[in-house]
């Protein structure tokens, strides 16, 4: 079981990446996917979740109208498309998957699965 992320990169304010993460070893139906933040020095931020299995989505205040989440069954990927990006978006951007029941805003502790992080730099 593993999750993969990738589409990290250096970009100028107002630029846009494409996060993707993608799964092996399960499927994401059941699941609510999460991405979430952490730049140096500071707490893990969740940004934005998505449940796969009815396709509602949560984003965090900070991100709203700038990152669109979304995914592709066929590929197994939830992806987080991200515009207008702002040096203060810098940070390891961490894909989650949780089987549990908690809505679209699960606590950090009950994700079962974590990829291992890509990075995300916006120069200003």
């Amino acid at each position: 079981v593993r999750l993969e992320e990738s589409g990290g990169g250096l970009v100028q304010t107002g630029g846009s990446l494409r996060l993707s993460c993608t799964a092996s070893g399960f499927t994401f139906d059941d699941y609510v996917i999460g991405w979430f933040r952490q730049a140096p020095g500071k707490e893990r931020e969740g940004v934005s979740t998505m449940s796969v299995n009815d396709g509602s989505k949560y984003y965090a205040e900070s991100v709203k109208a700038r990152f669109t989440i979304s995914n592709n069954n066929a590929k197994n990927t939830v992806y987080l498309q991200m515009r207008n990006l702002q040096p203060e978006d810098t940070a390891t951007y961490y894909c989650a998957a949780t089987s549990t029941s908690y809505g679209l805003v699960p606590p950090v502790h009950e994700y079962d699965y974590w990829g291992q992080g890509t990075q995300v730099t916006v120069s200003s």
